[in-house]
């Protein structure tokens, strides 16, 4: 018989205490600790919770060690989702027996991008497991995203026992789950959403991912503060974690890596929101530098890198005498931060005078970017918009802006050349100390070395 008691859990980390504690020893947070009722099972049900509710029950293997000169290392074939940008977030396609968590703020998309994930997957039969959505919802948006898959089942349960029974009955070739926070188990006396069922529950299918090598994809809630809800220990427990990112009145969204068992931490994937779904972003610098109609002041393009991907980016800054006593510095996809320490530079090592005016800066397309190789960028818009004078339409910059002026390398900057090559661009500023050692040659693009930032100034505006 199953004995009933009650533990405390830190509901920002997931640590757990016999009794009440105003502060967490292990994240240092005050006040998150919570009652719940835990119910203790027999071990061996415990562990293999998924196949409890299965009517098979199959044998399970005992695992025993193995010198490492005697394990076999097989490449295993990925399964191919059909989305360039979600294949090459996770490294070239799901991995079989991979647990993949994707997290975002509520209407970024979520659901709607594993849905058309879902899909797209022709040939397999894909389980849409639903906690949040009853089945004309998802209908609904199957029918704006305007594609049919016969292989797709859609099941509308919270209860993970009978999530399991369905998919012994099914035997499918993925899983979706959304999302891991509505699903509760049994085993546990819980509500649905607290410490212990999340932490059961996914448990619970990433026994079933490994024991039977089908991929589960789970959506997971964020908090105010943009990391995933629950217990950090779930992101510990899952093989990939992606962040889904944007603004939910922009078009543009990002896919970007957190975690990743089987590939790099520093690809992310780049959709534009549609009427009809969330479209592929190949080619994001193209889009980004798309709409610019005639030359203005406060314009710069500078070079960045987004992960592994190069983007050429827009940055404008307007800069108008202060209204009021105190002027205004505002940051928009960049670190405000770091604005007032460009402006601070600019001001002493270039003689200009901004402490009397207005400095608003904005990255175009909506992305948030913290590359250091758009401070050369910034501080050409800034100066373009003070003296009124435009950038020429073929220039992009790339170079970090260092406290006494000088013009700092930056790496990989053979992909930015490249990039700025492919759209057309004929010069870039960059460091010198980028020049040395690199075969400038065979880049069709004019390339002026500098040391500090007078010199970049003084090419650009004479």
């Amino acid at each position: 018989m199953a004995k009933i008691k009650t533990l405390y859990f830190c509901q920002s980390c997931g640590a757990q205490s016999a009794k009440w504690i105003g502060r967490c020893p292990s994240c240092n947070e005050w006040n998150t600790y919570v009652e719940e009722v835990v119910t203790k099972t027999d071990p061996n049900t415990a562990a293999n919770a998924w196949k409890a509710s299965s009517s098979v029950g199959g044998t399970s293997k005992t695992a025993k060690p193995k010198p490492l000169g005697e394990i076999i290392f097989e490449e295993e074939s990925r399964l191919n989702t059909y989305d360039d940008e979600l294949n090459r977030v996770l490294g070239g396609g799901l991995v079989p027996g991979s647990l993949v968590l994707i997290g975002g703020e509520p209407g970024i998309g979520k659901s709607t991008l594993m849905l058309q994930i879902a899909m797209q997957l022709d040939g397999l039969r894909v389980l849409y497991v639903s906690g949040e959505e009853s089945e004309q919802q998802i209908k609904m948006r199957a029918e704006r995203l305007g594609r049919q898959q016969p292989g797709l089942y859609i099941l509308t349960e919270t209860n993970t026992q009978n999530i399991f029974r369905q998919i012994d009955q099914l035997q499918p070739n993925v899983v979706v789950v959304d999302s891991i926070q509505t699903l509760h188990s049994s085993l546990v006396e819980s509500g649905a959403g607290s410490v212990s069922q999340v932490r059961e529950c996914t448990a619970e299918l990433l026994k079933y991912a490994k024991d039977t090598g089908v991929p589960v994809l789970l959506i997971g809630h964020i908090t105010k503060d943009g990391s995933i809800a629950g217990p950090k220990i779930l992101e510990h427990m899952v093989d990939t974690v992606l962040q889904f990112e944007g603004d939910r009145h922009l078009t543009y969204r990002i896919l970007r890596t957190v975690k990743n068992r089987f590939g790099s931490t520093s690809e992310l994937g780049i959709y534009e929101m549609q009427g009809a779904g969330l479209r592929q972003v190949s080619n994001p610098s193209e889009i980004l530098l798309s709409q610019r109609s005639e030359i203005l002041s406060g314009l710069a393009i500078g070079a960045t890198l987004e992960g592994n991907r190069p983007l050429l980016v827009e940055v404008q800054a307007l800069v108008t005498p202060a209204t009021y006593g105190t002027p205004q510095r505002s940051a928009t996809g960049f670190d405000g931060k770091r604005l007032q320490m460009l402006l601070a530079v600019l001001e002493k090592r270039s003689g200009l005078r901004l402490g009397q005016h207005d400095v608003f800066l904005n990255i175009a397309g909506g992305l948030r970017l913290e590359d250091p190789a758009l401070d050369l960028a910034v501080c050409a818009a800034v100066v373009s918009s003070l003296n009124d004078v435009p950038i020429r339409g073929e220039i992009c910059l790339a170079a970090e802006v260092g406290l006494s002026g000088e013009i700092r390398a930056v790496s990989r900057l053979d992909q930015r050349l490249g990039e700025a090559e492919k759209l057309g661009f004929a010069e870039m500023y960059i460091s010198q100390f980028n020049a040395k050692g690199l075969d400038l040659a065979r880049y069709g693009i004019r390339v002026h070395p500098a040391g500090r930032l007078d010199e970049v100034l003084t090419g650009l505006f004479g």
